[in-house]
This record gives C-alpha cells, structure tokens and sequence, in this order.
C-alpha cells in the first residue's frame, strides 16, 4: 500500500516478488475476500483492503508505541527505523552512515530509502527524513543539524560559449539546469539580494528529477546548476566548474531530520538522529 508495488513492497520487507504475492493470497484466503486490484500498471486496495490497511496501521503504531516505551526502561534500542534521504545526499552522506550505527546497535535494522520525491511521512510510516532546503510549517518534529549553502556553477566552456552573466537577470538569457517532477509548477531560485531574497524565474531546455544529474551536466558544459557547495567543491576547487554570481548566492538551505509527532518518543529513532547529527555537521 505505501510503496505502491508488491514487488516493491516485498523488498522492503526482504521478500521475493513470489513470497510477497503468496502474503497476499494467504491475506485474501484469510478474510475471504479480495483485498487489491491489481493490472500490470497499478495496484489499488479494494474497499475491504483499505479497512484492513488502515486498521493494520493504528495496530502497528500502538505495537512501536508499546516498542518505544518498552525500549526506554530497557535501555537497548532495538527494532527497525525506517528512513528517507534525497538522493544525492543520501548516497553520499547518509548511507556510509548505516553500517557504522547498526555494527554499534546491533539489534537495530534500519531501512534506507533514498528519493528526491516528496514523501508523505506518516502515511508511509517513516521514522526519519533526512530534508535539505527550508522547512515549512508543519505539524512534524524538526531537528536542525547544519546550515548548507547553495551556489551557482557551470563549466568553464559553457561560459566561454554563452558569456557569464553578470546579475540576477541575466540569468534569463542562459540554459538553467532544473530539479523538477511531473506536474511540476513553473520553476524558480531563490537569491540572496543587498535589497532581500528575490525569486528569479529561470527556464531551461531540459530537467531531470536526480540532483547529480544536473551536476553531471553542468561539468558537461550544459548549463548553470544550483547546487548545495558541498556537492560541488570539489569541482570548484579543481576548476571543473565557476561559482557564479558570488554577491547574490542561492538562499542557505538547512539539513536536517523531519520526524512524525508521536506520544512517546522511540529511543532508536532519536539515537540515530544523534549519531547523524554528531558526524553529518561538519559535512556543510
């Protein structure tokens, strides 16, 4: 239900395509009823299968509730805690991370999802999402771990083709790499301004969903990237790429961890957020 694929599902759970399929039918021979409908495109919850869901989620919660408290008196985490990262981010920053936390906490299992998409958090029962940009107001828990300024780049030959801009609204006349989704509205940065932070709408002839592959193709020579610096100093460092307009710089993003509200919080859960805190601060 929340991964939107048996397959996918199964694999959350270390399962087979087959030994998920077999889960449901068992499900299904259970209740006497069919719980999805399934084509090769799509799966959706009958209308028995979305009470069952949605009843099977107030039970676990109340079991990782009961978890929770249970571990805070014992005093040995244990469980799984499942967590999402950006893409980028998460590959670099926050994976190496996992091996490390669960070799000192053995009896925890953490589930590693990486995306760039939005993620509904407590629809999809996350226990730790890893954010990179501005927090909005919301009713989940933020725990702030580092400032992570963002800069503007492109590659030396991009620029000795297109020219350097100059100011915020030259940016208008140049290629401008985006991180966008379907459906996405129209696009825009966010610049720090002597006068304040102005939204500049930029356009471009192409996107992509996957930060690094608006790094990969501003290297290329493809266009003018915003990018968080630490993605790419490297790069600046070796001349690969420019920094771009250093007097009005992308507004300052903030790293940290977005967590659902809960009565009583999971011991595990606020470990692992420490230990990210502890070695992820002097990343930015």
């Amino acid at each position: 239900m929340e991964l939107g694929s048996i397959t996918a599902g199964g694999r959350d759970l270390r399962l087979t395509p087959a030994g998920a399929s077999n889960r449901i039918k068992e499900l299904e021979a259970k209740f006497g009823a069919r719980l999805l409908n399934r084509t090769t495109r799509t799966l959706t919850p009958t209308e028995i299968g979305q009470v069952l869901y949605e009843n099977a989620r107030r039970v676990i919660s109340a079991l990782e509730e009961t978890e929770a408290v249970v571990a805070s008196y014992s005093g040995t985490p244990q469980g799984v805690i499942r967590v999402v990262a950006p893409l980028g981010l998460g590959r670099r920053l926050v994976a190496p991370l996992v091996p490390r936390f669960c070799k000192a906490n053995p009896e925890v299992q953490v589930r590693l999802r990486l995306t760039d998409r939005n993620v509904n958090i407590v629809e999809d029962g996350i226990d730790v999402a890893f954010f990179l940009g501005q927090p909005a107001d919301s009713a989940l828990v933020w725990r702030k771990i580092a400032d992570s300024p963002r800069v503007l780049v492109a590659a030396p030959s991009y620029l000795a083709e297109r020219g350097t801009p100059r100011s915020p609204d030259d940016l208008r006349e140049h290629n401008c790499l985006l991180l966008r989704f379907p459906r996405s509205p129209e696009y825009y940065w966010v610049l720090e301004t002597p006068e304040g932070p102005r939204r500049m709408l930029v356009a471009g002839d192409f996107d992509a969903d996957d930060g690094d592959v608006l790094t990969a193709w501003a290297l290329d020579g493809a266009g003018i990237a915003n990018r968080p610096r630490y993605e790419v100093a490297e790069a600046l460092a070796e001349g690969r790429l420019v920094e771009l307009l250093p007097g009005t710089p992308p507004v300052t993003a903030q790293f940290g961890a977005l967590m659902p509200h809960r009565p009583v919080q999971d011991p595990k859960v606020r470990l692992f957020v420490d230990f990210a805190a502890r070695e992820l601060r002097s990343a930015f």
